[in-house]
């Protein structure tokens, strides 16, 4: 939507909540109950005749099993009825070939979280520099981090508001995500230089003008050593476990200290990456990257019993260290932040990128002779630089010899062919 160089935004915000004992348990239960109802739902719907699976019925279905189940009451309706929306929405999704059918949420596998789909429900205040509260339906008057202004109080308005919440827990604790709904200018074209990019392991981004981004470890040396030490001590207690024997509570103390430490880890680096991502989104105005596939990076190499596979554990390492940076992330969040700058973003076929010389285009054998150098073996060429500044110069050739295969960002949607609803479903 624009009317006069007015671009309406939605985006989130997630901030850290500071909640009390008896708070928590609320927020436990609540959750709890918004998985079982999505469970009930599914089962209600694997049941009844496909001519009766309808919203009206379904939304019968789940006020009556509020009535006759006593803990689905401590959801509050409004949260039981965005569970309702989102599983039916769930099933659009499927039957539009978006993603997969929806299935039962197990206890341990799925992520707690309660929805607050009124903004107006909230009566957000700022009550202090760092801090500002909210009040959560059932649970009380809360306070959360305030790291962001939020259009609240006077500043709020019919287009500039909060429109709902979601509460979200994690291993770091619980969180409240907002969704804001603000009217912005409109970014001009951004008139900033092009610039390719290459993504690596030892140097994470590194850009066609010579420039790099690094980062050092996530985890300090005494949060590593902590790590490695509560990982020895719980390998120790599982060994020494019965099997058929419950998980103990000392054992599950130990997982959600080392579940703490890996999510402080992940923070700490979505953080660099939101912040290196927006100096690159401000500086130019066309970024290109390269179209990497990293599901068909990051498999096994065991092979089968016929075909063993070689060097397993070695790749098994570089399969960690290349889920660990993240990739993917890093240009989904590049992806939009350089269309909010008013610039675009490309990506160019990745064959061959470090392997060909940037300067005379040949890929000749011998060429990357280790992980940080090129040297050209071509006779008439010769050029020498690092191996990423050449893979990054290479992916920007490929995008101005117009071999780009994703249009700008924002510009173009690319879907999969829509697939045959199940006979189940339809």
């Amino acid at each position: 939507m624009s009317d006069c160089g007015l671009v309406k935004r939605r985006f989130g915000h997630r901030a850290r909540l500071a909640l009390s004992s008896a708070e928590v348990l609320k927020a436990d239960g609540q959750a709890h109950a918004a998985r079982t109802m999505w469970n009930c739902l599914h089962a209600w719907w694997q049941m009844m005749p496909k001519e009766k699976r309808t919203l009206a019925n379904a939304d019968a279905a789940i006020r009556q099993a509020r009535q006759d189940i006593d803990f689905l009451a401590v959801l509050p309706a409004q949260a039981a009825q965005a569970v309702l929306k989102a599983y039916f929405q769930a099933w659009k999704n499927c039957w539009d070939g978006r993603a997969d059918a929806p299935n039962f949420k197990g206890r341990l596998r799925s992520v707690m979280s309660v929805d607050v789909p009124q903004g107006r429900d909230l009566n957000i205040v700022r009550v202090h520099r760092r801090w500002g509260m909210a009040n959560i339906p059932k649970v009380g008057r809360v306070r959360f981090r305030w790291t962001k202004d939020l259009p609240v109080g006077k500043r709020a308005g019919a287009e500039n508001r909060i429109t709902g919440a979601r509460l979200v827990k994690d291993a770091l604790g619980w969180h409240i995500a907002f969704r804001v709904q603000t009217l912005e200018i409109k970014p001009e074209p951004h008139t900033g230089p092009e610039v390719g990019i290459d993504v690596g392991i030892n140097v994470p981004i590194a850009l066609s003008d010579g420039e790099t981004y690094e980062h050092g470890e996530w985890l300090t040396a005494k949060e590593k050593t902590r790590l490695l030490h509560l990982e020895q001590r719980a390998a120790q207690r599982k060994q020494h476990r019965k099997p058929g024997e419950r998980t103990s509570r000392r054992l599950h103390r130990t997982y959600d200290q080392i579940a703490g430490l890996r999510a402080k880890a992940k923070r700490r680096a979505l953080d660099w990456q939101h912040r290196t991502t927006t100096v690159i989104a401000k500086q130019y105005g066309t970024v290109v990257v390269e179209a990497l596939i990293i599901t068909n990076m990051v498999k096994s190499a065991k092979g089968t019993v016929e075909k063993p596979g070689m060097n397993v554990a070695q790749k098994s390492g570089l399969n960690r260290s290349i889920s660990g940076e993240a990739w993917g992330r890093t240009v989904t969040i590049l992806t939009y932040k350089a269309v909010r700058f008013g610039g675009t973003l490309h990506k160019v076929p990745s064959p061959n990128t470090s392997r060909r010389c940037s300067a005379c285009g040949l890929i000749t054998p011998g060429s990357r002779e280790s992980q940080a150098v090129f040297v050209c073996r071509n006779p008439d060429c010769g050029w020498s630089g690092n191996a990423d500044h050449n893979a990054a110069r290479n992916i920007l050739h490929l995008y101005r010899m117009g071999l780009a295969l994703v249009p700008a960002a924002g510009r173009a949607v690319v879907r999969r062919a829509k697939r045959v609803k199940p006979a189940a479903a339809r």
